[in-house]
């Protein structure tokens, strides 16, 4: 963890903007955050806490609360390692901006959680290309304190080693159970639907069209349903998938996933948006559930 901590990011080319990878590892930079970033770090975290009152999974706000996390300024990863080693054995790792897919799964695979050490500038509080501080930090981290969900995450890094072994379209598969679930996925809780997912912890937008919006689709979690769903990354998310509790994402992971790739090779995505007469659809308000009578 020597290496000269740089900010990547997004680059501008004539195809438009392009991701840029890194695959570096470096200590976190804490003394070179200046008062800006640490201003912007309360802002969006006093704007979240308050917008997912109520929009929240209890178990996430709880585990918030357990890790000391809080608008004075940007937490340090050793203080926050300290907690989680004890906890559930993980611990988080700075890097420089997007891993490529293999160095990603493999982090996970061991318990390290790969967090962006810089955060986004003050023109960029609603939106950002890629990954920043503060959704990593604050949308993703405070569930591996749960250890049903901790568990998940690492079956999913050896999950992904596994499948860049067989090929692209396993990949693919399986980036979309990443997308539906850890980044934006709802679960059912005591008081109706709820979110888990770190892409919408993290945005304000997000956090109010998921539950309160009539646009997008709540569907029941189907693991080979969900791998065959394609998404967008540059809207609100037409369609967000149910769990009905952590447990049920971390039975999801055991099986083989070999002969499910093999099957969903032989059929085609499903577009963002589209309801089937499988589907069991969400009641937003409630978390109750019922079946289609078709295709929407």
């Amino acid at each position: 963890m020597n290496a000269v901590p740089q900010r990547v990011e997004h680059q501008m080319t004539d195809k438009g903007y392009v991701p840029v990878y890194t695959t570096s590892v470096i200590e976190q930079p804490w003394d070179q955050y200046s008062a800006t970033d640490h201003q912007v770090w309360a802002t969006l975290f006093e704007r979240q806490q308050k917008i997912l009152v109520g929009r929240a999974s209890d178990e996430f706000l709880r585990t918030q609360q357990a890790m000391g996390m809080n608008a004075h300024q940007i937490p340090k990863f050793d203080d926050l390692n300290r907690m989680l080693r004890a906890t559930t054995g993980w611990e988080l790792i700075g890097v420089e901006g997007l891993l490529p897919e293999l160095t990603f799964f493999e982090h996970l695979a061991n318990r390290r959680f790969p967090v962006t050490w810089w955060i986004r500038k003050p023109e960029q509080l609603d939106y950002l290309a890629e990954p920043d501080l503060f959704h990593d930090l604050f949308g993703h981290v405070p569930l591996l304190m749960n250890p049903v969900f901790a568990d998940y995450m690492q079956a999913y890094g050896q999950g992904g080693v596994k499948a860049h072994g067989i090929g692209p379209e396993a990949l693919v598969n399986l980036t979309r159970l990443y997308w539906y679930t850890v980044e934006f996925g709802l679960i059912r809780d005591t008081g109706g639907l709820r979110i888990y997912g770190a892409g919408i912890l993290s945005s304000k937008g997000e956090s109010i069209h998921c539950l309160e919006s009539d646009a997008p689709n709540r569907i029941g979690f189907d693991l080979e349903r969900i791998m065959r769903t394609r998404y967008r990354i540059d809207t609100y998310q037409k369609t967000y998938f149910v769990i009905d509790s952590y447990e049920q994402l971390m039975d999801a992971t055991r099986p083989d996933f070999t002969p499910i790739y093999a099957r969903l090779a032989a059929q085609e995505s499903v577009p963002a948006g589209t309801v089937l007469d499988t589907d069991t659809v969400y009641n937003r308000g409630t978390g109750e559930g019922w079946l289609t009578d078709g295709d929407v």
